[in-house]
């Protein structure tokens, strides 16, 4: 940006977004070179020794099963540490990730001054100093007390001694975190009046980018389906995770991911449409809504929300057949996915209300008649933006959001002059009734297959 001319002189406030549940560990005494940076030299060659870890762990890694069972034990099981953190164990959460660096490495936990998330590891390069851990990432963390917005005691004590210490409090997502650096005023032109706003994780970042409000929610329909959702009243499960919301700190996000998402569509458009995406359009056309009570459940992979692998299909009478005809199975594919994404977003707390919108996004939402059978399943418009950049925008939009005043400032109102998106599809005449007889029989299904698969073996 510098050698392209930029000018940083008009920038009043950034904010930004890292990848949710990686950590960052500050070797003592690392304060001291954050605050007093040379602008004459880059950053890797002033900060290479300010690290007590240099390979961090970040979200693939999954080693720490055992400190997410110590973790759940501590505070009553998994059901209880969801109620309390918005999430129940993951091996990949920052607080399992710390109990596993104290256990294995406790020379390096104790020569951590300071733990940062990605986002707030990032903030800490612009002010100079540690910048406090957001409340929408640091609900990523098996943690944070999400209705409280505090640090649980019990959880803390569970992972590593003397952790509070070490992460500092956590703030609002929207709060002004303090001016920037000035080794970026000397270095490239930045004012020193620049504000930085907290960072959060990419997926708030994400809802900020796509500009959710109340009852409303996204879909990505890419090689894993995910959901983000809005909540007023959340409802803390075994499946899924909520988050403080990153623009509203009333208000919670929620997060379902399905594995099983256009790669399965791409098998049935092969296997019974010939691998044509107009066939496999024209085939939910020609089929009424409901498929004429015919469901379908298709999980090539296992699959994450619900744990369930293999394709099961049911006719009217729930008894469980071995095929459907082409274009039934097809509808029965893009109606399952739905209705499952219904099931388990209204298991988190999730209601759809007369001003819902949902935003779809990914490969998928560029099919007009799989976004019919959407806005059909869940009895709301479908809209349709650009969002490969949500995550970077939402930030932008959160700077902006920080700057006018914060908590006190309506984000709708910051974000009102962006980029409308475009409908897409509404619901069909008499969709609400055909589906609402529908759901409790694909959830009742559901849960047939689930215990069949738990049953143990004779």
């Amino acid at each position: 940006m510098k050698a392209s001319g930029f000018d940083f002189s008009q920038v009043l406030a950034l904010s930004g977004a890292g990848q949710q549940h990686g950590s960052v560990y500050w070797k003592t005494g690392a304060s001291l070179v954050l605050s007093s940076l040379s602008p004459a030299l880059p950053l890797c060659q002033q900060l290479q020794a300010c690290f007590s870890i240099s390979d961090c762990p970040i979200w693939m890694d999954s080693s720490t099963t055992a400190q997410c069972r110590q973790l759940e034990a501590a505070v009553g099981g998994a059901r209880a540490l969801s109620c309390l953190t918005g999430s129940r164990a993951y091996e990949r959460f920052t607080g399992n990730q710390i109990a596993k660096l104290f256990q294995q490495n406790p020379e390096a936990y104790s020569n951590s001054e300071r733990i940062s998330l990605v986002s707030s590891f990032a903030a800490s390069l612009f002010l100079g100093g540690y910048s406090p851990i957001d409340y929408s990432d640091g609900s990523g963390m098996n943690l944070l007390q999400i209705q409280e917005k505090v640090w649980s005691q019990a959880c803390l004590g569970a992972c590593a001694p003397d952790l509070e210490e070490k992460l500092g409090s956590p703030v609002p997502s929207c709060s002004v975190v303090g001016a920037i650096s000035s080794y970026y005023v000397q270095r490239y032109g930045f004012l020193p009046t620049c504000q930085v706003v907290a960072f959060t994780g990419d997926n708030p970042a994400s809802l900020a980018g796509m500009r959710l409000e109340e009852g409303d929610f996204a879909v990505s329909l890419g090689t894993s389906d995910t959901l983000f959702l809005w909540l007023q009243e959340p409802m803390p499960a075994l499946e899924g995770h909520i988050f403080c919301n990153p623009v509203d700190v009333q208000y919670y996000m929620a997060l379902l991911c399905f594995k099983n998402g256009s790669l399965i569509r791409e098998k049935i458009r092969d296997e019974s449409a010939s691998g044509s995406w107009n066939k496999f359009s024209k085939a939910l056309q020609s089929t009424e809504m409901g498929n004429n009570g015919n469901l379908g459940f298709y999980f090539d992979v296992m699959e994450i929300t619900p744990e369930i692998i293999g394709r099961h299909r049911f006719n009217a009478e729930n008894i469980e057949v071995s095929a459907f005809p082409g274009d039934v199975e097809i509808r029965a594919l893009i109606e399952g996915q739905f209705m499952a994404k219904r099931i388990h977003a209204e298991g988190l707390g999730y209601r759809v209300m007369p001003k819902t919108k949902i935003l779809a996004t990914g490969g998928a939402s560029h099919n007009k008649d799989i976004l019919q059978v959407l806005a059909d399943v869940f009895g709301a418009p479908v809209y349709v933006m650009d969002t490969s950049s949500s995550a970077c925008v939402g930030s932008a939009y959160r700077a902006f959001h920080g700057l006018a005043g914060g908590a006190g400032v309506a984000f709708s109102e910051v974000a009102k002059s962006a980029p409308r998106p475009s409908l897409a599809a509404t619901p069909s005449p008499g969709a609400s009734q055909v589906y609402e007889a529908l759901l409790p029989r694909y959830a009742e299904l559901e849960q047939r297959i689930l215990s069949q698969a738990r049953r143990p073996l004779e």
